[in-house]
């Protein structure tokens, strides 16, 4: 049958040749592989979203054939003639050719822009802005049985793509790597852990490999180790961080954020619901219409990992403004893998995006009620169980009907999120037009005799009362609210209670039914003070309405309940929550990305390059939605680029962080687009039937052994023809070291942990923040609950390329210096490790140090010790006890507690091996 088959595909081989021959010069030119290169590497510079030399830019058509400075359009579509564009490509005159300054342009270049302007100067789309479709998958059709076309080697469709690619090279896939590699592969790979002593034993002795290897892939699935491992990827996306960031660079609450990850990766959370909550769970109702889940608000703080300010002396508008432009570039690196941040002072220079959508898409962000305030309000509340109890009473009192607060949308009011977040409030910094007054300490707003301050654009519709959290030190002080003037109506006016002298409490002063928005004036009055001394303080104040119920006992009580709420002590965890109606800030495009500088109005919207909102809401959750609908075509791609470049050590498009147009091109794009259908339409958007996909796969198993040839060919093993040879992660290389020594603690969730690290990282000016070494099992616990701090992150973590979470970051550039050596060799963390593992090698039952050198190095890299090394680290061995010998009081600096030369010189052993490099590499 095969011979009968050749002259068949001999023939078809030769039409195919004798087609492309005959047709090729009458192909039309793809704007988005021949031309937008050209236009990229030689134009666009000066003719682009930065620069308009001369009025013309090349970036989007319209702009192109618009008329120019000098009154006629550069290219007229179809006639490349009398194009002045073409025309000035091949002038002698340097002052007139383009480039300007810079070499011509090669023949075949112009070439093929001339060709391009006479079939109509037709602009394309970059391939990542057209929805994926379904690529048919090769060798899978009538004749994939027949031993002329089939393909043993591959295990499921991804092979075939791979081994497709590797046809066309003409290249053969590595045989697969032997039972122990694969199974630490896939251990490190799924949980960041190594393989137990249990699972190698169980998995290598197998009697049939594909099904044991299976069922090894489903056990680390189902491991509370996966979610840790991929929270920490996904960790450093979110620039998550336990300190705000800047000079202070003070803690911050927001641990539980991190535990929501680590569940929500063990739970298989799909993806689409992944995204949704974390841009936009407190907008989300439960499937009976119930406000978000305390979950979903957690999930929230994923845009509250922005730095916060807190430094005495700086603007918090300013900041709470560079949080939100940091959202947005975040949301578009994270999920659209796109440098959306250009955008924010000029249209892209080379992505279809204009300066003006950057800030329709800001506008999702911009009404949220964080105002980098001191306290990094707004939070979730977490409340003591009796302070739980008053909630939840005064959660079933607003249910009912009769306690709805009344009136209309403006004095609609609801109580309860007030007590559990303590917003919507004004924060001092919204005070100005001070006389005889100052905001004090960026926290306080300060008023003296005869002093007054402006509240501007209150909105009183509905309101009744002013509520503010404020002290006083001295009897006779008299408070006035005055409406649009200083001098204006007078809505209320108190003299102010000393009892609790200096004491900052939360006190309610009626005001007048007033209705609409109105500048208002505090004014405070004593004339027994001297000039300097102040009559009050206020920390934050609200406008409320009347409390539902009034006058009623079962109200009172449930007032009570309510402002022993706005008191009680709790740990807060920073939220996004949506600023109501009377909170609105408008959005204005920023004329050159200057925040001071405000240009046009614009709404909530998307880049017209991409598909269109359609009926969604025009809010956070409605653009949740939109990135994870089937017509986005950048959501799923970008996800599942991001997973294959964590298995494989690079993305098949290598810039995991820019998929546009200076991005780098896919090497295998039918696969892409592939998987992230398959991802989102087939598997439901489940990570964790993406990743056994990927894992199960023929690619995935082969060894990373390399000849010459290929290692010249493809150094970085873009064309798959073997199996990835990457150092390990910092995580996973401090967290190995633990879990092979036997110190790994497994316990789960809660605050960061402090393990050593070296006096002196900690020093950034002005910080109540002190490094407390953790005590216990909590000094061994997964690198991903180690206290990360943004001016000081945790040394080692460091070396080995960890970033300092102040942005989001995308990849981490492996690096190979020697400071990792030192580290793993000097580092106290590493040194215990070794330690404990030459403890136990002796108690393993094996005897003599050659044999228990061989236990430790099988316990590490799960591979016997090859002869050649097993004779050089005993001869380490017997180098490092003579010299104990010699020197016993070496040994009591080494290991001061029970230490002997044989324990000291077999750390010294332990301590190399763990600085191996099939040990720090994944291979």
């Amino acid at each position: 049958m095969n011979v009968k088959l050749l002259p068949v595909t001999a023939c078809l081989a030769a039409a195919a040749i004798g087609y492309f021959t005959l047709f090729r010069g009458s192909e039309k030119v793809d704007y988005s592989t021949q031309v937008k290169p050209i236009l990229n590497k030689h134009c666009i510079a000066c003719h682009g979203g930065v620069k308009k030399a001369s009025g013309f830019s090349v970036l989007f058509r319209d702009e192109a054939l618009a008329k120019t400075k000098s009154g006629k359009p550069a290219i007229i579509p179809g006639d490349a003639a009398h194009s002045e564009f073409i025309q000035r490509l091949t002038l002698k005159d340097p002052e007139e050719r383009m480039p300007y300054k810079h070499a011509p342009l090669k023949p075949d270049e112009i070439e093929i822009l001339k060709k391009w302007v006479d079939e109509g100067a037709v602009w394309g789309n970059h391939w990542a802005y057209v929805a994926p479709q379904a690529p048919e998958v090769p060798n899978s059709g009538l004749f994939a049985g027949i031993s002329l076309f089939s393909n043993d080697w591959a295990k499921n469709d991804l092979d075939r793509f791979v081994k497709k690619r590797l046809d066309d090279e003409n290249l053969k896939p590595t045989d697969e790597a032997d039972r122990a590699t694969l199974i630490r592969r896939v251990s490190l790979d799924l949980t960041g852990l190594p393989p137990t002593p249990e699972q190698l034993s169980k998995y290598t002795q197998a009697d049939d490999w594909d099904i044991a290897y299976r069922a090894l892939v489903d056990e680390l699935l189902k491991s509370s180790a996966f979610g840790e491992r991929w929270a920490s990827m996904w960790l450093d996306l979110a620039r998550y961080s336990d300190s705000r960031g800047y000079q202070k660079d003070n803690a911050r609450t927001i641990w539980r954020y991190r535990d929501w990850v680590i569940k929500a990766f063990n739970t298989d959370m799909p993806y689409d619901r992944f995204t949704t909550e974390q841009l936009a769970g407190d907008l989300l109702p439960d499937r009976h219409g119930r406000p978000a889940t305390k979950e979903q608000l957690i999930a929230t703080a994923f845009h509250r990992n922005t730095m916060n300010n807190d430094e005495t002396g700086t603007v918090d508008e300013e900041f709470r403004v560079a949080a939100t432009v940091d959202r947005v570039n975040t949301t578009w690196e994270v999920w659209q893998g796109t440098s959306f941040g250009c955008v924010q002072c000029h249209s892209h220079p080379y992505d279809p995006f204009r300066h003006e959508e950057y800030y329709k898409f800001l506008a999702f962000f911009n009404n949220t009620r964080d105002e980098d305030t001191q306290d990094e309000a707004p939070n979730l509340r977490e409340f003591a169980p009796e302070d739980q109890a008053k909630l939840q009473q005064l959660s079933q009192y607003f249910n009912q009907s009769k306690h709805q607060a009344p009136g209309t949308k403006h004095a609609k009011f609801n109580w309860l999120n007030f007590a559990r977040f303590l917003e919507p409030r004004h924060h001092p910094h919204y005070a100005d037009q001070y006389l005889k007054g100052a905001l004090v300490g960026d926290r306080q707003i300060g008023l003296r005799h005869g002093g007054s301050c402006r509240l501007p654009a209150i909105q009183l519709d509905g309101k009744t009362q002013l509520l503010a959290a404020l002290s006083v030190q001295n009897p006779g002080s008299v408070l006035e609210i005055r409406r649009d003037r200083i001098d204006g109506p007078l809505l209320a006016r108190v003299v102010l209670d000393t009892t609790n002298r200096g004491k900052t409490e939360n006190r309610y002063i009626p005001i007048k039914p007033v209705t609409g928005r109105h500048d208002l004036f505090l004014k405070t009055q004593n004339p027994k003070l001297l000039p300097d001394e102040d009559i009050l303080h206020i920390n934050w104040f609200a406008f409320l309405p009347d409390f539902p119920g009034k006058n009623s006992p079962e109200s009172e009580t449930n007032f009570r309940h309510f402002n022993d709420l706005l008191t009680a002590k709790t740990e807060n965890t920073p939220i996004l929550i949506p600023s109501n109606p009377d909170y609105q800030r408008p959005t204005y495009v920023w004329v050159r990305g200057n925040w001071l500088v405000p240009g046009q109005e614009v709404q909530p919207g998307v880049p017209h390059s991409l598909p269109t909102f359609g009926k969604l809401p025009q809010d956070r959750l409605g653009l949740a939605r939109w990135l994870v609908s089937p017509d986005n075509p950048l959501t799923a791609r970008v996800a599942v680029n991001r997973y294959w470049e964590q298995l494989f050590g690079i993305g098949l498009v290598e810039t995991l962080e820019d998929f546009g147009t200076q991005g780098a091109k896919p090497t295998h794009p039918e696969l892409l687009d592939y998987l992230a259908i398959k991802f989102s339409t087939d598997w439901k958007w489940s990570t964790k039937r993406l990743l056994r996909e990927l894992v199960t796969s023929a690619t995935y198993r082969q060894g990373s052994r390399v000849s010459r040839e290929l290692q010249e060919r493809d150094p970085q093993n873009r064309l798959l023809a073997r199996g990835s040879r990457i150092r390990l992660p910092a995580e996973m290389v401090r967290d190995q070291a633990l879990a092979v020594s036997g110190l790994l603690s497994r316990k789960m969730y809660g605050k960061p942990v402090m393990p050593y690290q070296p006096e002196g990282v900690w020093q950034a000016v002005n910080s109540n923040l002190n490094y407390k070494q953790s005590a216990g099992e909590d000094q061994y616990r997964r690198a991903v609950y180690t206290f990360a701090r943004r001016t000081g992150p945790y040394p080692s973590a460091l070396t080995f390329d960890a970033g300092s979470r102040e942005v989001c970051l995308s990849r981490r550039i492996r690096t190979n210096t020697p400071l990792q050596a030192l580290t793993l060799l000097n580092d106290p963390v590493f040194l215990e490790a070794s330690q404990a593992l030459a403890k136990v090698a002796p108690t393993s039952g094996r005897r003599g140090a050659g044999d228990q050198i061989a236990w430790a190095y099988q316990r590490v890299t799960g591979q016997n010790i090859p002869k050649r090394k097993k004779e050089k680290l005993t001869e380490l061995y017997a180098t490092a006890l003579s010299r104990f010998r010699q020197k016993p009081a070496l040994v009591k600096d080494f290991i001061p507690e029970n230490g002997t030369p044989q324990l000291a010189a077999l750390t010294v052993v332990t301590n190399a091996i763990l600085n191996l490099d099939e040990v720090v590499v994944k291979e």
